[in-house]
């Protein structure tokens, strides 16, 4: 990993895409680092096709509580299969929660989110958590563990966040700390940097309005972080760049 450079912890990248362009692109606002977020079959198998070919590029893998109708009675075992022959999968996720798209299935959900808790228990892995308008529910369930990961796509209150911060989670914040509507910016400077990393979700939430998100716009991401906190982007690469290395163990 090259600690001076900046790093996109979570985005989504198939085989479809125009990946040499999208690298190079990133590569050229200084982002040198990348860990892709396979969360449902076609995410996973096109990232450990594209993780073969990029000695930069890291997957974490799991299956999305959107993905819920993917799972299976040999889901767990798929997972595991690959955690354990592939070195550069190097956590569980996106996994979590999701009652914005559906209430109906809330006990499924949950179950699929525990025994993929079990697995990052079991290898000792760090998670990447998805969740949406189920903040007391993924709370619940994360103290139920000694695991320590990343809260994806991270919007929610102060409160909220130092509770997460308490049980050894990183916050993930990306571009909708750039968003003039979001109370985002109010919470980040209250925390500190060492429960920071920086994320796209690409091709998801651009701090470019209208436009397609891509890793390259990590480099907004870290210039207005570096405005709400008044640090440089200098500091903002080091700190986030040490979190990174101190919670994911593969890299």
């Amino acid at each position: 990993m090259k600690i001076n450079k900046l790093t996109d912890t979570h985005f989504h990248l198939d085989l479809e895409d125009d990946i040499k362009n999208i690298l190079r692109r990133a590569r050229e606002k200084d982002v040198a680092n990348f860990i892709i977020s396979g969360c449902e079959l076609k995410g996973i198998e096109d990232g450990l096709k594209i993780i073969k070919d990029y000695d930069d590029i890291y997957l974490t893998i799991g299956f999305h509580p959107d993905s819920i109708n993917e799972w299976n009675e040999n889901s767990l075992s798929y997972l595991e299969n690959l955690v354990k022959n592939n070195s550069k999968i190097i956590g569980l996720g996106e996994i979590g929660l999701d009652y914005y798209h559906n209430k109906d299935n809330k006990e499924e959900q949950k179950k699929m989110f525990k025994l993929q808790l079990d697995l990052a228990c079991k290898f000792d892995l760090p998670v990447v958590i998805h969740s949406r308008e189920a903040f007391q529910d993924t709370y619940d369930i994360l103290k139920e563990y000694s695991l320590k990961g990343i809260i994806h796509c991270f919007s929610g209150s102060l409160e909220s966040a130092q509770l997460y911060i308490k049980l050894g989670y990183l916050l993930g914040i990306g571009g909708v700390s750039t968003f003039k509507n979001t109370n985002l910016n109010t919470v980040l400077k209250e925390i500190p940097l060492t429960s920071i990393v920086l994320e796209t979700d690409s091709p998801y939430l651009s701090p470019l309005r209208g436009e397609r998100n891509e890793p390259a716009n990590i480099s907004l991401i870290c210039e207005h972080l570096s405005r709400v906190k008044n640090v440089s982007k200098k500091e903002i690469i080091k700190e986030t760049n040490q979190n990174i290395l101190s919670l994911f163990k593969r890299i």
